[in-house]
């Protein structure tokens, strides 16, 4: 196990075996209410069949060479949630750590408790406990454009990637790729998001299984049928095309990603390689497939 930079406040064994270490520190670039959201999102969603992380993990790292990476290779997982993507990264590398700044973390716990090069950090993006130039790879899927300051976020998670390393990021696209009436759809439900996301727990969470059966569903069937009659092109222009493919334990995890989460940014392909490039990585590489935009960078 990787040496940390300070020392953890606590370490918690659970029952399982795991320890978690926990740190503590203040950070002033973290909306605590979205990061409570996502402990409960994850507390919500803790199980990830072996399958379905396969399936879901090829569509993220396509634009990964893992010939680059041999066995020794040390990751770092920022915002790891249930550590579905360290699952996914453990029998290709040497150590995980994956890191949360929720109670997620314990989710993560559970997951990944019988896969022991995984190991689990509570911290936050701005007091990630490791010395600059430490890993070989660092991703983080879904998670900076959910914090205030995305650009500063990305700055703090570069400095820890080797020189020569990579950094392999999902931020939420600015349907810069999208028609204008797929736009319209979109920030028509960015309405009610504003007030579902304000829900008390219980009730956010019994909205957004509603929306998944009655909003995403009836998309989802229409692209495949609009697949099945005119060819894939013209099905993935519908919204939500996306989830034909998905598991329904899938979709209701993202509906609730979606409407139940408090701060929430979107950014262009361009600005999302300004931001990349002035947190010092080069060779920067988008994914021309969904989800948009992922994009992997070289330090």
């Amino acid at each position: 196990m990787l040496k940390f930079s300070t020392n953890p406040n606590k370490v918690v064994q659970l029952d399982n075996k795991k320890e978690v270490f926990v740190f503590d520190s203040e950070d002033d670039n973290l909306d605590q209410v979205t990061v409570d959201s996502f402990g409960e999102e994850w507390s919500k969603f803790n199980y990830f069949d072996s399958g379905e992380i396969e399936k879901i993990g090829n569509e993220y790292f396509d634009i990964i060479d893992f010939s680059k990476f041999n066995k020794d290779a040390t990751v770092l997982d920022v915002g790891c949630g249930t550590g579905r993507w360290s699952v996914y990264l453990s029998s290709k590398v040497s150590n995980i750590y994956a890191m949360d700044p929720s109670k997620a973390i314990y989710s993560a716990a559970n997951l990944t408790n019988d896969i022991p090069n995984i190991h689990l950090i509570k911290a936050s993006v701005e007091n990630i406990p490791y010395e600059d130039n430490t890993f070989d790879l660092v991703i983080s899927l879904g998670v900076l454009h959910h914090i205030p300051d995305t650009q500063k976020a990305l700055n703090s998670i570069v400095k820890k990637v080797k020189k020569e390393g990579h950094c392999l990021i999902y931020l939420y696209y600015a349907l810069d790729n999208r028609s204008v009436a797929y736009k319209m759809i979109f920030y028509a439900s960015s309405f009610f998001r504003y007030f579902i996301s304000k829900l008390p727990s219980f009730l956010k969470k019994s909205t957004c299984d509603i929306i998944a059966i009655l909003v995403y569903m009836p998309f989802i069937y229409l692209s495949k049928l609009v697949k099945l009659l005119f060819g894939r092109k013209w099905g993935s222009k519908i919204p939500l095309s996306y989830y034909s493919n998905k598991s329904f334990n899938v979709i209701r995890n993202d509906a609730l990603d979606r409407f139940g989460t408090p701060l929430e940014q979107r950014f262009s392909k361009a600005q999302i390689e300004e931001m990349m490039r002035k947190s010092g990585l080069k060779d920067i590489t988008f994914s021309e497939k969904q989800p948009y935009w992922h994009v992997i960078g070289r330090k």
